[in-house]
């Protein structure tokens, strides 16, 4: 009986010293698994923010026949009839800027035909946060001119300057009112 009484506490002291030993190994392991749960919670959290934006800007566009609805939250392209053919807008490189935000509008022919000259108006503002509509109240507006082009193009980049707005606050960019512009006449001799 004294000899087992002096191999138990002999026998903790290997456990604990095993289980020390174990330990540390496990721990490195056991911290990549967290942040990678930490990562995938991220990326879902942005994946249904996306979802949600695409629903709204699909409805938005659906219901508002008034230009093209783009939510920067979508990151997707979003299809236009217009006097220019159909085209498809879609937005790159949203960053703020010292009075507000850039971004640029790619606008690409749908049918990939020659996109000819015209002028848009570009509308941008907040979207209400309880009823995810735009708020047009603080909206504001610029026009937007696309000149010809000696080369055949399908598709235009346009720098946009968003006064007033963060790229946090940007809500919406609407496209409307695109309108062809009468192509130069050729000048006739006396």
């Amino acid at each position: 009986m004294a000899k087992d009484l002096k191999k138990k506490p002999l026998l903790l002291v290997a456990a604990l010293m095993l289980a020390g030993c174990a330990a540390p190994k496990q721990q490195p392991e056991l911290n990549k698994l967290h942040n990678q749960v930490g990562k995938l919670n991220i990326e879902m959290q942005q994946l249904t923010q996306q979802a949600a934006s695409l629903e709204q800007q699909n409805m938005l566009n659906s219901t508002l026949n008034q230009g093209a609805w783009l939510l920067p939250a979508t990151k997707t392209a979003v299809a236009l009839k217009s006097q220019a053919g159909e085209v498809r807008l879609s937005l790159s490189q949203i960053e703020g800027d010292a009075n507000g935000t850039r971004a640029i509008l790619h606008i690409r022919s749908a049918a990939d035909n020659t996109i000819p000259a015209f002028t848009a108006q570009v509308e941008w503002g907040e979207m209400d946060p309880t009823t995810g509509k735009p708020l047009q109240v603080d909206s504001q507006s610029q026009s937007l001119t696309v000149k010809d082009s000696l080369l055949a193009r399908s598709e235009v980049t346009v720098p946009l300057r968003l006064s007033n707005i963060t790229p946090e606050q940007l809500g919406y960019i609407r496209v409307h009112d695109i309108v062809l512009q009468d192509p130069p006449k050729p000048a006739t001799a006396p």
